[in-house]
């Protein structure tokens, strides 16, 4: 590891990282621990309120308004504090059994995919079948009890469903899987899902996923207008059963990235701080009827739906989002409603450039990528478990890029991300052999448009530290 870092920091003394650029770009602007900086307007705009006596209520109205007037008056919307905070009000209030009535309360079981951060949308049950109750209680959670109970639902349990054609071999620091879902199979996991769902439908409360849209994350195999069809299959089963269908789209801009109207999702929650240039919160997108139930839990709906319209006084005034998040939000989906061209424009020339410098990895290692634009995250994905060959007959692997598990990322193992930052570049999420680049830190103006040179210089710092480790761990170049 130390001769990694070295060459490393070495690496980027030679690509000319100064020190006064040391973390000040990177490779993304939507990783929760480094956000990327507030497009000018959207700061300008949180400014101007702060000094100002504004009722939360009106913003909120403004807010809904702009989103009826995108999805059609059938949609409502509600801000919240962050992307974790809209899950958990969302699975709390449409999943969770009620707490009136006599005698003791049921369990419901919601259906969750076993992909990708599934540890977000996955975890807000008791695990079924038993043997993932260790998974989801450590992978990405925090450390110690209330880490994981503290965000589950009372008499919830979440039946997790596998995958097919996906890839979950043992490969990390503990038991848990380095997933492999480039292969996945669409139709097939649609009827695993659909057999579930009969499995335990006496007690089917709800269906949960991503709402990405890349091959990365077993979403590659799409329908004629783009929507993946294990999301489409989803919903399809959720109208089924009569049961709710909540997305976890936290890497996404709305508006312009996956439509809830295509999909057929019932809530859609968003990280807007990650590639919306807004501050940090939480957007909640959904029907108009689970959403009347949500915002009246977050006590925001009004008199005509039996509440009151008082920010911060009800059930979840934890993560009420105050004014200030209130105005940058209203701002951030403006520019994406008027000017989507400005964040597109910066997303095709950042797909451009990862081509341009994905050259710059010896030939060896460019062999078995899968190289993806996504409009739904406004990022580009990159995956390498392709890099890997397929096992021989007697089960031996030919050896590939080194894939890091999501554990690797929380404990500084994952050489990948740590060595970027002693090159001096933050990194972005770089597990299970998947890599996402979007801008938003340090290679964009107040605008928004792309900075050639930063975005240039953070690529090349990425395939420079993919070449140093594959070096390092044997591999030719």
């Amino acid at each position: 590891m130390q001769q990694i870092f070295g060459d490393a920091r070495a690496a980027g003394a030679e690509l000319g990282i100064t020190a006064d650029m040391r973390g000040t770009i990177g490779l993304t602007g939507a990783v929760s621990a480094m956000h990327g900086a507030l497009r000018q307007e959207v700061a300008e705009a949180m400014d101007a309120v702060a000094a100002k006596p504004v009722s939360s209520a009106a913003l909120d109205e403004e807010i809904r308004h702009l989103i009826k007037q995108t999805y059609g008056d059938g949609y409502d919307a509600a801000l919240v504090s962050t992307c974790e905070a809209g899950l958990m009000v969302a699975f709390d209030v449409l999943f969770a059994p009620p707490t009136l009535g006599r005698g003791a309360p049921y369990r419901g079981r919601y259906l969750a995919l076993y992909e990708r951060f599934m540890h977000h949308p996955g975890a807000y049950g008791r695990p079924f079948p038993p043997k993932y109750k260790e998974y989801l209680a450590e992978q990405g959670e925090s450390a110690g009890e209330y880490g994981i109970q503290g965000k589950r639902v009372a008499d919830l349990d979440a039946a997790i469903v596998r995958m097919a054609g996906a890839d979950y071999t043992a490969h990390g620091i503990k038991h848990f899987p380095a997933l492999n879902l480039l292969n996945v199979d669409a139709a097939e996991t649609v009827a695993r899902i659909e057999a579930m769902a009969h499995r335990h439908g006496a007690s089917l409360v709800g269906l949960a996923s991503l709402a990405y849209d890349t091959p990365g994350y077993g979403y590659g195999q799409k329908g004629p207008d783009g929507t993946p069809l294990i999301q489409t299959g989803m919903a399809r089963i959720a109208r089924e059963f009569d049961v709710p269908y909540i997305v976890d789209n936290a890497w996404s801009a709305p508006i312009i990235g996956a439509d809830i109207r295509k999909l057929g999702a019932d809530v859609m929650v968003y990280s807007m701080d990650k590639v919306t240039g807004a501050p940090t919160c939480g957007l909640i997108i959904g029907k108009e009827e689970p959403m009347i139930q949500i915002r009246r839990a977050l006590g925001i709906h009004g008199p005509r739906a039996g509440g009151l319209s008082s920010h911060g006084k009800a059930a979840f005034n934890a993560i009420d989002p105050g004014k200030e998040a209130l105005v940058g939000a209203l701002a951030a989906m403006r520019i994406l409603r008027d000017r989507p061209h400005v964040v597109l424009g910066a997303l095709d020339r950042l797909h451009d450039l990862v081509l341009e410098e994905f050259q710059t990895l010896p030939e060896p290692l460019r062999q078995g990528w899968t190289i993806y634009k996504s409009r739904n995250s406004l990022a580009v994905e990159l995956a390498y478990n392709g890099t890997w060959g397929s096992p021989d007959a007697s089960g031996n692997t030919a050896m590939g890029i080194p894939i890091f598990t999501v554990e690797d990322m929380y404990t500084g193992t994952n050489l990948i991300q740590a060595g970027l930052q002693h090159m001096g570049l933050a990194p972005t999420i770089t597990f299970d052999g998947n890599i996402w680049v979007s801008n938003g830190l340090g290679n964009v103006d107040g605008d928004g448009n792309l900075l050639e040179a930063p975005t240039r210089l953070a690529l090349r710092g990425l395939f420079r530290m993919i070449e140093i480790v594959s070096r390092h761990a044997g591999l030719s170049a």
